[in-house]
């Protein structure tokens, strides 16, 4: 009886040690997921709040001070104009997606679809590339300006800056869209193949199609790195007042033109002005690169 007594009372503490282990588990696993629930809002929140608190700044300092001779050809000292500036940020936007967009994608095709699995020139590539895309961009400037501007003979030019800038955000296109590329599932090259199509139809018909959405925003995230850079084409494009002749000449882009405007102290309302400019014209290229990310997609 004895022996049988304490076989019972083993399996009841056994019982009993592992409900209450099953409780607490339960309870830790309730606490950490109300725990994390609450740390994600908070985040979201705070996320929110400061964008909204930063746009709100943003439009209060600069809206009323939005006025049609602000966009007047020409800049002097007494209008700063920002139409000058406005102009110069286009062009250095163009021409900077130019030269980077057309690079970046055709090496993201090739590390992607052509490279073979495992080949030490894709590793070697991908990590020049994540290395490249954590450089300070005064960096960037500083090579900009020895090679482009000094060694080159541009001086500083408006194709100075857009060279320096295309070589600082392709690594950015290059690595979003090989990410773009390869969520692409393996099925719709297989299909495409089975279908008597080649790889080069398969790249371009198929492929690139469905990442369009994911290359897009590679790009849109380096029109914002180039609609707002200063310190590297301050090193390179110059902060000249004026749309120059020709890509040759020295220009200065919207931030520049704020930040000078900060700095000399003389005109801060035009400058929160510029920043108004500034915000809309990334909104708009963000909405405008949505649409025609919808649009190829449904085509």
């Amino acid at each position: 009886m004895t022996i049988f007594r304490n076989i019972v009372f083993s399996i009841a503490i056994f019982l009993i040690v592992s409900l209450l282990s099953y409780i607490l588990r339960k309870m830790l696993r309730q606490f950490l997921s109300v725990f994390l629930r609450c740390i994600t809002v908070a985040a979201i929140t705070i996320t929110i709040g400061v964008f909204l608190l930063l746009i709100g700044y943003i439009l209060v300092k600069g809206l009323p001070h939005i006025t049609p001779s602000l966009f007047a050809f020409e800049y002097n000292s007494e209008n700063v104009s920002l139409f000058p500036a406005l102009i110069n940020t286009l062009t250095m936007t163009l021409l900077s997606l130019v030269i980077a967009v057309p690079l970046g994608i055709c090496s993201a095709i090739y590390l992607v679809e052509y490279a073979k699995r495992g080949n030490r020139l894709v590793t070697i590539v991908r990590m020049t590339a994540e290395t490249l895309s954590g450089i300070p961009s005064i960096v960037y400037g500083l090579f900009g300006l020895l090679f482009f501007v000094t060694a080159m003979g541009w001086g500083y030019s408006i194709l100075a800056g857009a060279f320096t800038l295309s070589i600082m955000i392709l690594p950015l296109i290059m690595r979003t869209t090989e990410e773009a590329l390869c969520s692409v599932p393996d099925a719709y090259r297989e299909a495409s193949f089975g279908l008597g199509a080649g790889k080069l139809r398969t790249v371009f018909r198929i492929v690139l199609p469905s990442a369009v959405p994911g290359i897009l925003a590679g790009v849109i995230l380096a029109i914002g790195r180039i609609v707002g850079e200063t310190a590297a084409l301050i090193y390179t494009a110059g902060t000249v007042a004026g749309v120059p002749d020709n890509l040759m000449g020295s220009g200065r882009t919207l931030a520049i033109h704020m930040y000078a405007l900060q700095s000399e102290g003389m005109h801060v309302e035009a400058s929160y002005a510029t920043a108004v400019i500034l915000l809309v014209m990334v909104a708009g290229i963000n909405a405008l690169s949505g649409f025609l990310a919808r649009k190829i997609t449904k085509g």
